[in-house]
């Protein structure tokens, strides 16, 4: 499906995420905002909530269930995983729906409500769900309806070692993935574990051995594998606002070494705009994805024969959600897979 022009509307607009949509949709050539949303700050304007975009003349936000949705021809959802799926099935069934929660990205309805503590609603738009990890389900995101945007963690974790699991270079039962975020990450609600004074000047893991993103690294993982897998996943909250960072420890098949694995996934990602393994020797930072949809790759050799150390690097508000539902946006619509999204790197 190819249009010139859309109008597209986002649920959810006063949150981080939401936010952030509204940043790199304001300059998209083929798409108008046509509908914000957000129940807590319904009768304002934009710019009242984040007055970094008072010069943009957008809609005041409304409440999900007073908009309208007569003219508008898709979604970006930004609501929190349980509360996504009641609103996106009160939707009309001519928009597609870019959903950022966790409400549609697994397959089975009963690990969902083992994983978030309800059940799952909505059946029937579960089953035709598509998980949007752009890379590489492209084809069927651009047939899809409702599209579900991979988590932050999964979106890094699933892009460095989905092609190394499928090419029989690494083992997929044997994975470690460290993984840390910035707060960005829990969401704009206030909560007292992401006050200054509880996450500056230190570190912590949290969801040790239980988060919700795992089951979702494994669902996607386990296809390529052929087989059911578990990794363990550890994630930590460092103090900054953006960014996303997994150091990866894997044991290799078939004598692999990094350059074997470097060059693998050069050639898997040769043809995809925002994914790149760095130049050999360097290590990928945060700071070198900051604010774009950007997702950088290394392998190193370790010390220890026969494993090696990964890394995957990217924004978790850009890539991780909201810049990687404009990338399934324009899959959906038949636009270039760049558009909105040419920003580069905000360094320093």
């Amino acid at each position: 499906m190819s249009k010139q022009a859309i109008n597209v509307g986002i649920i959810g607009a006063s949150g981080y995420t939401g936010a952030d949509a509204v940043r790199l949709l304001a300059n998209h050539p083929h798409v108008t905002i046509t509908v914000l949303t957000g129940n807590a700050h319904a009768g304002k304007s934009i710019g009242e909530i984040f007055p970094q975009f008072g010069n943009l003349d957008l809609p005041v936000l409304v409440k999900a269930d007073e908009a309208d949705w007569s003219d508008v021809d898709a979604v970006i959802c930004g609501l929190p995983h349980s509360t996504a799926q009641d609103v996106i099935s009160a939707l009309p069934k001519h928009l597609k729906v870019i959903d950022m929660s966790a409400d549609f990205r697994l397959d089975d309805a009963a690990t969902y409500a083992e994983w978030y503590g309800r059940t799952h609603d909505a059946q029937d738009l579960l089953d035709g769900a598509v998980y949007g990890l752009s890379e590489h389900y492209g084809a069927a995101i651009a047939k899809a309806s409702l599209v579900a945007c991979p988590g932050c963690y999964p979106t890094a974790a699933l892009t460095l070692l989905l092609p190394l699991v499928e090419a029989g270079l690494i083992d997929a039962d044997d994975l470690i993935i460290d993984a840390k975020s910035g707060v960005t990450g829990a969401g704009r609600s206030l909560k007292e574990q992401n006050l200054f004074s509880e996450v500056a000047e230190g570190m912590h893991a949290y969801g040790v051995a239980g988060h919700r993103h795992a089951p979702e690294i494994e669902q996607e993982i386990s296809k390529r594998a052929g087989a059911p897998v578990k990794v363990s996943f550890t994630p930590h909250l460092v103090p900054m606002n953006r960014g996303e960072y997994l150091s990866v420890y894997a044991r290799t098949k078939a004598g692999a070494k990094a350059a074997d694995i470097n060059a693998a996934l050069t050639a898997f990602y040769a043809d995809k705009p925002f994914v790149r393994v760095v130049d050999d020797g360097s290590i990928p930072a945060t700071r070198h994805v900051r604010g774009s949809n950007f997702c950088l790759l290394a392998a190193f050799d370790d010390r220890i024969d026969g494993r090696v150390i990964l890394f995957s690097t990217l924004d978790n508000l850009v890539k991780g959600s909201s810049g990687q539902a404009v990338q399934n946006l324009n899959l959906m619509f038949g636009f270039d897979e760049t558009a909105g999204l040419q920003q580069q790197p905000l360094f320093p």
